[in-house]
């Protein structure tokens, strides 16, 4: 079993990524610092993978922390880069909060990996690279313009020094909006504090725990007035990590740095998702529409052919059973 090191493996991508690798028969080795999920991923992880997974407490920017996970576990195969903040608004409301993190954890890691000769990488990247696009959907040939969020332009400089790092391979992963949970309930998004992104603050508000959710902006360029995002299940996200590490480590990548979209290539405006909502559940979502909020473009969804083609991944699941699964995992947190 070769050891996988997953940064952020408790948050909702990684956890779903660690159970992915436990299933294909990895050894996942979570490295987390809680700073938006808590340690009870861990016993939810541990109900699926039939054990508990191995995990380390420790930060992305502290060098240390990668020395003691390889004496104590043994060589890492490859590392899955998840740890990063995300939240499109708090960057542009806190940017050196986002450059410090996302930006200086990446080259700690990357420090990290050359020191432990580990040459293997999937980089947890973004549509927002692309900005506002000028035709969508967008390809992985269409022009990466100026970054519309400074988390936004922390994924963009993280591509740039995985290219720039000659000693390392690496599966860049531009992914766009995930959301759902685990079908089972037993691990899903849970964000410490208010959510920022759709789903979780959706869910959260029809369970009676949030104040109704504001629609940012109904006055875009769109049929609906709304913005446009393609929404993909986080268990076919978990699979696209699964093989873009399978063509890392059996030899077929085409050179030393690759990146491949990952998304249903079908966009939904947030009207769409909240009728959608109501139609999968049964519950009528109370919203108001709001002023625009800085850092978002109007519409983007993928081209996300070359997946299917090169990686032979391709997203399974519709949006009817990615908000099931969300509000399922929803009722379990009570």
């Amino acid at each position: 079993m070769k050891n996988i090191l997953v940064t952020g493996g408790l948050g909702f991508i990684g956890s779903h990524t660690v159970l992915s690798l436990h299933e294909a028969g990895f050894n996942p080795i979570i490295l987390d610092n809680l700073s938006n999920t808590n340690i009870g991923v861990l016993d939810g992880l541990e109900k699926l993978m039939g054990k508990r997974p191995v995990f380390f407490l420790g930060d992305v920017n502290d060098p240390a922390v990668y020395g003691e996970i390889v004496s104590k576990t043994g060589s890492i195969a490859a590392v899955i880069h998840f740890a990063a903040f995300k939240a499109v608004g708090e960057s542009v409301q806190q940017p050196l909060k986002y450059y410090r993190n996302n930006v200086g954890g990446l080259i700690s890691l990357l420090e990290a990996m050359k020191k432990e000769g580990i040459a293997n990488v999937v980089f947890s990247s973004s549509c927002t690279v692309y900005g506002e696009p000028d035709a969508v959907p967008v390809s992985e040939s269409s022009p990466v313009k100026p970054a519309a969020s400074p988390y936004g332009a922390t994924k963009q400089m993280g591509e740039t020094i995985l290219q720039d790092c000659a000693d390392i391979h690496t599966q860049c992963l531009r992914y766009f909006n995930p959301i759902g949970a685990h079908p089972s309930g037993l691990i899903g998004e849970l964000p410490l504090g208010v959510p920022s992104n759709l789903i979780p603050y959706l869910t959260q508000s029809v369970a009676g725990l949030r104040p109704p959710l504001t629609v940012h902006g109904g006055d875009y360029p769109t049929p609906d007035g709304t913005c446009i995002r393609d929404y993909i299940h986080v268990c076919d996200l978990a699979e696209a990590h699964l093989a873009a590490l399978n063509r890392l480590l059996d030899g077929s990548q085409n050179g030393r740095f690759e990146v491949f979209n990952i998304g249903t290539g079908h966009g939904n405006s947030v009207l769409e998702v909240l009728q959608a909502f109501q139609a999968v559940t049964g519950m009528v979502p109370a919203y108001e529409i709001g002023p625009r909020r800085a850092g978002d473009v109007v519409a983007v969804w993928a081209d996300a052919s070359k997946a299917t083609n090169q990686l032979g991944w391709k997203a399974k699941r519709g949006l009817s059973e990615m908000l099931r699964d969300a509000w399922n995992w929803q009722q379990k947190q009570a």
